[in-house]
């Protein structure tokens, strides 16, 4: 618990005052899931993934998408070997513990589609053989939702393979000054060093799984996805996937909070990260200016928590 603490103390020290939007990141971690960074530009996207990567003692590999970018540039190809006259395979930025995919959804489809086995599966299917992943493998990916030119938008079946979805978001006006000041010099980045390692990951998520969720509040879940699937203005709600996506981010969140078990509340905390991106608003809905955000919050006002 402490070393899952000093971990976001570190990171915090790059991304100034969005300790909400590092702690979600580091449940995803835990959770064993992958996150969505998606932000206007320059909010610090790409430098939380940096500042998180750098701060767990784990390889981390970069890889910027682009419209040329083929899958077998992320998975990895076989290649011909001249000495050994047989095909070798030669491993992908896939092949790492920490992915950071900046912008995403510049790439195309077929690329996209490259992560969409190595998000759920972890593993990754090349030539007739299959290749396991690290043990700890997340994938971090930023996107740009302002700038539409040349972008490609991720499937709903990706967006689904996303634990959550975080929006940075700007500073204040007295964080900003603060960012000014610390980089007077040089970039925090720069100096932050590793202060978890990959057995205290490990152990991290097998406490998170051992934090219990009562009946009631694992019904209260269920409900809060099946009313989703229900509701007039959503085309498509959230699937079983990401009910199971919300019970494991509130066990996460209850271990940050140094709680035993999982209470509604922390549900309901989970729940917009982790639920609002899986949601498919009608078009009839989405003209009349509703959003994802306040469908959930709608939902989550009618049903009452377990007591």
């Amino acid at each position: 618990m402490k070393n899952i603490q000093s971990l976001i103390d570190n990171v915090e020290k790059v991304i100034v005052g969005k300790r909400p939007v590092i702690e979600f990141a580091v449940i995803s971690l835990l959770c064993r899931g992958h996150v969505l960074l998606e932000d206007v530009p320059g909010t610090g996207k790409t430098m939380l993934a940096r500042a998180l990567a750098r701060s767990v003692a784990v390889d981390m590999k970069r890889l910027q998408c682009t419209p040329d970018l083929l899958p077998s540039d992320i998975t990895g190809v076989p290649i011909y070997n001249q000495k050994t006259t047989d095909f070798e395979f030669r491993p992908g930025p896939v092949f790492t513990n920490i992915l950071l995919a900046d912008e995403i959804n510049r790439a195309t489809p077929r690329a996209q589609s490259a992560l969409l086995e190595c998000m759920a599966e972890f593993h990754v299917s090349v030539d007739g053989h299959t290749y396991p992943l690290p043990k700890i493998f997340m994938v971090l990916a930023t996107q740009n939702p302002i700038d539409m030119a040349g972008t490609h938008p991720l499937p709903e079946a990706q967006l689904d393979r996303f634990f959550v979805r975080l929006h940075v978001g700007y500073p204040s006006l007295d964080e900003e000054v603060r960012i000014l000041a610390a980089q007077t010099l040089r970039h925090p980045i720069d100096d932050l060093q590793p202060v978890i390692d990959e057995s205290a990951i490990l152990a991290a998520r097998d406490a998170v799984k051992a934090v219990h969720i009562h009946a009631d509040v694992a019904t209260y879940i269920a409900r809060i996805c099946a009313a989703t699937r229900q509701h007039p203005d959503l085309r498509l709600g959230a699937s079983p996937r990401g009910t199971l996506a919300l019970a494991s981010g509130a066990q996460g969140l209850a271990f940050l909070r140094g709680q035993a078990f999982v209470s509604p509340d922390l549900v309901k905390t989970m729940a917009g990260p982790i639920i609002e991106h899986r949601l498919i608003i009608r078009p009839q809905a989405a003209a009349m200016g509703r959003t994802a955000r306040d469908i959930l919050r709608e939902v989550l006002d009618q049903l009452p928590p377990p007591i």
